[in-house]
């Protein structure tokens, strides 16, 4: 393996890694913008609070990525990245003696309605029945710490995950890999097997497609590239769907041309970018593009592979996803509606989100409430102006381990009275809208509500909850009738005791 120069033993010690093992970890919060979220939360697909229970299931608590693609026999096959059980106390990658690491590993679903949420249906397991690593590591740093999936797709029966091999972490947004390598599947993915076609990473840790990622079009497959760590530019290679084994059988985009040279290939998207996916979408008819950039996950569109590839969209901002990345788009979109998995470094999970787009690629219909995740700040306003308003009583949490994304969600508690949150949103009269949000409460709480009302209080639409455990997801939708504003909400009564709510992730959009 070829020795890497730019991470330093020093740097790497200062870096990402916890007790011997870390992810890819959060974006630099120096470049944190004020941009608006357009997409929203669906369902958080693993860990704790997961309907899948992939913790009970698999003894997947924390992961990242979920790489999704089509397996071509009706099911989508996700693959994650370093993969942490029952010992994980997190937040972040990385765990003690008894975190059960491993590289990575896959789930299957054939959910085909993903409006309420993504069914895991079953995963390959070890005979003690967890999830297991696909493709084994070394789990040594500085030689091979990690193989960490970026790619997947279907060619016939087989399956082919591109992964990387993490020589080093380093500061955050850096890492050193040895090379990136392509394993393959004849069994669904229950058994992998690493094959000869590699792409040697260089001394300066520069060669272009260390961490990759897979589109078919055709009989072609394009295999899109960036360096290790987030830093790099996109470059492009194409190969016949068959030979994708075959190093010898790439062509490199060289700026005019296809090159039989590696050396040749020449960026299609300037730098900063990382953790690819790409996409055709017959709706638009048009490539889309997915990748970190900077502190934000932005998605650009193009005609070709080749570009010219438009300027990047802000599809998820960290200001109220602090800690994103990944980005990695589920398979069966359609007809403008887009479903993709998002990571966050705290609480170190995947969630599955969505956004819609028009005939030209632009991300329309966007979440109508600000701040919905609570995350752009630590105090409450009075409900206008883009703030989020509340009884006394009442605030934002700052706890990464509690809420359910990111590290903060808005609460109300007393044993007297009326306790509710609410921000007054704009709406189009006449218009159908859809309003969700993630809720739990104490134990005790016996009349709760959710819903959207006009400001002077007349309820629209409401659900009505009592107690809530673990995080769950309300919908509530509602007509804006003659209203050009409405006040949504989330309260409970509390004359029963103490009583408690929290409230993370809202979101209006239209029907």
């Amino acid at each position: 393996m070829t020795p890497l120069k730019r991470i330093t033993a020093a740097a790497a010690a200062t870096g990402l890694v916890v007790a011997g093992a870390a992810g890819l970890g959060p974006a630099s919060p120096a470049f944190a913008t004020d941009t608006p979220t357009p997409v929203t939360v669906v369902e958080k697909l693993t860990g704790p609070d997961a309907p899948n229970n992939t913790w009970g299931r698999w003894d997947i608590k924390a992961t990242d990525l979920g790489i999704m693609w089509d397996d071509g026999d009706g099911r989508v096959l996700t693959a994650f990245g370093d993969t942490f059980g029952n010992g994980w106390t997190g937040p972040g990658g990385g765990s003690g003696p008894n975190g059960n690491w491993r590289s990575n590993v896959l789930v299957r679903s054939s959910d085909s309605d993903l409006s309420d949420g993504m069914l895991f249906e079953s995963a390959p397991q070890s005979p003690q029945g967890i999830a297991k690593e696909l493709i084994p590591s070394k789990k040594v740093n500085g030689d091979e710490m990690t193989t960490i999936p970026t790619a997947g797709i279907s060619v016939g029966d087989r399956q082919y995950i591109g992964f990387m091999s993490v020589r080093q972490w380093g500061e955050p947004g850096y890492w050193d890999t040895n090379y990136a390598g392509i394993a393959y599947s004849d069994d669904d993915g229950e058994n992998w097997t690493e094959s000869d076609a590699k792409w040697e990473n260089n001394a300066e840790g520069t060669q272009p497609f260390q961490m990759q990622a897979y589109v078919r079009r055709g009989g072609d497959i394009y295999v899109f590239g960036t360096p290790n760590g987030r830093h790099g530019a996109v470059h492009v290679a194409k190969v016949t769907a068959k030979k994708l084994l075959d190093k010898s059988a790439y062509r490199y985009w060289d700026g005019e041309r296809w090159s039989k040279t590696e050396a040749d290939a020449s960026p299609v998207i300037d730098a900063p970018a990382s953790e690819l996916s790409v996409q055709y979408d017959e709706f638009s008819k048009r490539y889309l593009l997915m990748t970190l950039s900077g502190p934000d996950i932005v998605m650009r569109t193009a005609k070709s592979p080749t570009g010219p590839w438009t300027a990047p969209q802000i599809v998820a901002s960290s200001a109220d996803y602090p800690g994103l990345y990944g980005g990695y788009f589920h398979p069966w979109n359609e007809d403008g509606e887009v479903y993709f998995a998002m990571s966050q470094w705290s609480p170190y999970n995947v969630y599955l989100m969505r956004m819609q787009i028009d005939r030209s690629g632009t991300i329309v219909n966007p979440n109508l409430v600000a701040n919905p995740s609570f995350e752009r700040g630590t105090t409450m306003g009075d409900g206008t102006n883009g703030t989020w308003g509340c009884s006394p009583n009442c605030g934002i949490d700052t706890a990464p381990p509690q809420s359910f994304s990111g590290d903060r969600n808005a609460f109300v508690r007393y044993n007297t009275g009326w306790r509710n949150i609410w921000q007054d949103v704009d709406v189009e009269p006449g218009t159908a809208y859809r309003l969700t949000g993630f809720l739990r409460t104490s134990i005790n709480s016996d009349a709760g509500f959710f819903g959207a009302r006009t400001l002077d209080g007349t309820v629209i639409a409401e659900a009505h909850f009592v107690s809530i455990g673990p995080w769950t997801k309300f919908t509530v939708d509602f007509e804006s009738g003659d209203q050009n504003m409405v006040q949504v909400f989330a309260g409970v009564w509390t004359n029963s005791g103490d009583i408690w709510l929290q409230a993370d992730d809202i979101a209006v959009i239209r029907r």
